[in-house]
């Protein structure tokens, strides 16, 4: 790495540049948030017009899943190597192309081959957007900025929560669901035009030895320019390119313990996030009889919550740091867990209502300070492989809990099936603690200070 660059890069102050690409790479997040939301919500359509099963219907949700798993590892493998601008673009046409598409499926068959290539699209952008994020962000405002990423999440939630109830259920029942995946295309088409103008992260440049054009992206963000350029050339690469196998070998071998950490903590947080709305849906809104009329204002309600979450750990990892911060959310997601136990025991909707909004912002408040965490701990020319590997091992937790606790819910009631919710989300603070010790304290440091001793390339 160059160091006098990377300084330069981490000294600038936060201006337009820095909130346009914060901005920009957030829509993705705002963008899977709004799939997830949007598909839960016409399930029963999509069941009524094909006269589905409800194990077809089901594969409807746990193919978008698989398709996440191959979109984060494969393209993160490719934003490792061919850049992260080239990838956050084509994340970007892949989502958009697909989703648009799915609005005009005319059978199950079509709208499972098409969920699953928009969701490779969507799984994409976790490695690509995670990875440009935290290596353009300076160090002092890396953990929030980070955060405020994922915090489109939340938004994209609650677009979607509208859409559903004003657009959706007031049009006719084939029209509605077709409008909806319309619009989730024109938001991808609007943020590619903002996302042309991302530069490509001035850090990779530096790892493949092309020093001069991260020379040139650095210079225009400390000039905070609004308009920050199209894609650098490319110099011989300071090393060469690795194989998809390589990299991943690499990454194992070399960072074992960071790879585990990344690992765990996304498995902990996915499992326990959809498994709490797997649960919520099928067993405690039916058992305190909510009308279907009134299942919406849950979720908007809960998304609130939230975003309320998401905005607390954005104001924490850079001041209390992450060795806190995330651990103390992990277990407060547990408890939330258990207060919504405790509030279905009532059957009064407006305890379950409050203790699910509580759930909902612990919930949230972990994963979004797991993603920065785990994020910066790799080096560059690893980072989107790694972040990669983290979110498919995730989406294994998300694919399996909600299987799982319904199992559990059905054989032995839903207090067990919540006991098991929340120690999934303790997972999460155990593998905190070894990094807690021994591991790099992100908070105000370089991505370069995580690996003392040897260069991150």
């Amino acid at each position: 790495m160059n160091p006098n660059l990377l300084e330069r890069l981490d000294r600038i102050s936060w201006n337009r540049c820095h909130t346009t690409v914060t901005v920009a790479l957030g829509i993705g997040w705002l963008l899977d948030a709004f799939e997830v939301t949007i598909v839960n919500n016409v399930l029963g359509i999509f069941k009524n017009l094909w006269h589905l099963t409800n194990l077809q219907t089901s594969w409807i949700l746990s193919i978008w899943f698989i398709g996440l798993m191959v979109g984060a590892y494969g393209f993160g493998y490719l934003a490792d190597r061919f850049g992260r601008k080239r990838l956050f673009l084509i994340t970007l046409l892949i989502y958009g192309t697909f989703t648009l598409l799915t609005a005009f499926a005319w059978s199950f068959e079509s709208v499972l081959v098409l969920r699953f290539l928009t969701a490779i699209g969507v799984g994409a952008e976790y490695s690509a957007i995670n990875a440009a994020i935290s290596e353009f962000i300076p160090a002092r405002y890396r953990g929030r900025a980070n955060a405020t990423v994922m915090n489109f999440w939340s938004l994209g939630a609650i677009v979607a929560a509208l859409v559903s109830l004003y657009v959706v259920n007031l049009l006719p029942p084939d029209l509605g669901w077709r409008v909806a995946f319309g619009f989730g295309a024109v938001v991808a088409a609007s943020t590619a035009v903002i996302r042309r103008y991302i530069p490509e992260s001035p850090r990779w440049l530096i790892s493949q030895g092309d020093t001069a054009a991260a020379s040139r992206i650095i210079t225009g963000i400390e000039e905070g320019r609004r308009l920050m350029g199209g894609p650098a050339t490319r110099a011989r690469p300071a090393r060469p390119s690795s194989h998809f196998g390589a990299q991943t070998r690499e990454l194992i071998t070399r960072y074992p313990g960071r790879v585990a950490l990344g690992c765990l903590l996304d498995l902990s947080e996915a499992a326990g996030y959809y498994g709490l709305f797997a649960v919520l849906a099928l067993f405690i809104l039916p058992e305190i009889h909510v009308a279907a009329g009134f299942v919406p204002f849950f979720y908007l309600m809960g998304n609130l919550g939230a975003l309320a979450g998401g905005l607390t750990v954005a104001a924490l990892l850079d001041r209390v740091g992450r060795k806190i911060t995330v651990p103390a959310f992990y277990v407060l997601a547990a408890i939330g867990v258990l207060l919504l136990a405790a509030s279905t025991a009532t059957h009064a909707w407006g305890w379950v209502l409050a203790a699910f909004t509580v759930a909902s912002l612990f919930a949230t408040g972990s994963w979004i300070s797991a993603y920065p965490t785990f994020s910066e701990i790799f080096p560059t020319h690893l980072r989107s492989t790694g972040i990669g590997l983290s979110v498919s091992v995730g989406r294994v937790g998300a694919f399996l809990a909600p299987l799982v606790l319904t199992t559990v819910a059905t054989d032995h009631g839903v207090f067990p099936a919540l006991a098991l919710l929340a120690a999934l989300w303790l997972i999460g603070a155990v593998a905190m603690i070894p990094w807690y010790f021994r591991g790099v304290e992100g908070k105000g440091r370089t991505l370069e200070q995580f690996f003392p001793g040897e260069q991150a390339r």
